[in-house]
């Protein structure tokens, strides 16, 4: 990556706070032309990094009073000359300003743009350019610690400690490889063969905290599945603390999906509420049925809810019926007994074909406790907080780099060849730079900036 600013990138501009109406707007330019449009629209000489109170105007006079400020090269966000333009907040006077920006020959800057410029004059690499947008659209506070982090480098120095790792051990074996004539037997040295097992449990240790990184951005899905009247719509109400969902003593009220997000363990959960399983349905129960068959599909979890009473002396495939198909999954499922508060004490079952009940009252929030520690103990929520927030390339980067290790070593164990195993680490270090971009293809990282807001 480059040391120094890159010089021939136009200079860009774009308003870089959130549509809307505010207290507050932000124009952000970025390139060699920054400071000299900044200075003829407020008709001020700006100093670095000093917040000077300006007039902005354009050909047709006064577009409003604020604030500039410029950030000279390389010491900025891009690592390019950087002004900003803070003025009030309104949509029509910013987009007046943003207009006289470009008509001195800045152009709008592209989703992205200003993140990809900061990445290219090496002022941040890949997870701290993403951690920039996860910090945005984090959800819970959890997910805010998380990115921060990873914004710090966290993520970052892990990932180059590995890629070090892994270079240590190359340079021993193909020093072997190129130079056989100073007899350095890496074959003979089980220490080496130890590194590589060493680095091996290092990647899958990245890899376990990247996966509890990532369900901190991405969350989880919990199908909430179960006969009609069994209580889901109102153990969704109960989970969200508000009525989200309608609930009725009649048979068959839900007849579609209700999605809502609850913040468990610090990530973001969403809890799907579906149509109840009905052998005997009318034709539009039976499309509510049919969504429900797809949730339960696309669920992370599968929570079955069943009215306590009807659990005695029954099995999971006579309450079921029909529908005991849908339990033949490798997905987590939580069995529910609901309706806890219309037994008599010590009356709920405990158990069912083996398979541990959670007890709850849904009207009285009775077992609720017990229910959300379950869902953060199969989601390793009760566990320490992730140390960075990932992203799904990053796991995917990160298994295929474990993949390539895994098959050195497989390989080296039958053919003894090192040129095999000496490519198959090379391979291993490519996929981990993917993940900081230190060897990225244009199309990867034009996905990655295109995910952007205008401003960043």
């Amino acid at each position: 990556m480059p040391s120094t600013p890159i010089k021939d990138h136009d200079t860009i501009a774009a308003i870089a706070t959130a549509p809307g109406r505010g207290g507050i707007g932000i124009i952000r330019l970025s390139g060699k032309l920054s400071l000299s449009i900044a200075e003829q629209l407020s008709s001020k000489k700006l100093q670095p990094r000093f917040a000077h109170f300006c007039q902005f105007k354009n050909d047709n006079g006064l577009l409003d009073e604020g604030l500039a400020i410029y950030f000279p090269a390389p010491n900025s966000f891009t690592g390019e000359d950087v002004v900003e333009l803070q003025i009030h907040g309104g949509p029509l006077v910013l987009q007046l300003t943003l207009e006289a920006c470009l008509n001195l020959n800045a152009r709008q800057a592209l989703p992205g743009e200003f993140s990809q410029r900061a990445f290219l004059n090496d002022k941040l690499d890949l997870t701290q350019v993403e951690a920039i947008a996860d910090l945005i659209d984090a959800g819970t506070k959890a997910g805010v610690r998380a990115a921060n982090r990873s914004l710090q480098g966290i993520f970052s120095q892990q990932v180059h400690a590995l890629q070090e790792q892994i270079n240590q051990i190359r340079i021993f074996i193909e020093a072997a490889i190129d130079f056989p004539e100073e007899e350095i037997d890496f074959i003979a040295d089980s220490d080496i063969i130890d590194q590589i097992v060493n680095a091996r449990i290092a990647i899958q240790a990245l890899l376990n905290e990247a996966q509890r990184g990532l369900l901190l951005k991405e969350g989880a899905r919990i199908a909430i599945i179960g006969r009609p009247n069994a209580g889901k719509s109102s153990l969704l109400n109960l989970l969200a603390r508000q009525e989200i969902a309608i609930v009725s003593d009649v048979a068959g009220t839900t007849r579609d999906s209700i999605e809502q997000p609850i913040d468990i363990g610090g990530a973001p959960v969403t809890f799907i509420d579906t149509a109840g399983l009905n052998d005997q349905p009318d034709q539009i129960e039976k499309i509510g049925i049919d969504r429900t068959l797809t949730k339960a599909k696309d669920a992370d979890i599968l929570l079955f809810i069943f009215d306590a009473s009807t659990l005695a002396g029954a099995s999971i495939s006579d309450v079921l019926g029909d529908f005991s198909d849908i339990l033949n999954t490798d997905k987590p499922i939580l069995f529910v007994a609901n309706k806890l508060d219309l037994l008599e004490q010590d009356g709920s079952p405990s158990a069912i074909e083996d398979q541990t009940l959670i007890n709850i009252s849904a009207k009285t929030s009775a077992g609720l406790d017990e229910l959300i520690q379950s869902i953060t103990h199969i989601l390793h929520l009760d566990e320490r907080e992730p140390q960075f927030s990932a992203r799904i390339r990053h796991t995917q980067a990160l298994s295929k780099c474990l993949e390539m290790i895994e098959t050195g070593l497989s390989g080296f164990e039958e053919h003894q060849s090192g040129e095999l195993l000496a490519e198959d680490l090379r391979l291993s270090q490519l996929f981990l730079s993917e993940i900081t971009g230190d060897l990225s293809a244009d199309d990867l990282l034009g996905k990655i900036f295109s995910g952007f807001c205008i401003g960043k």
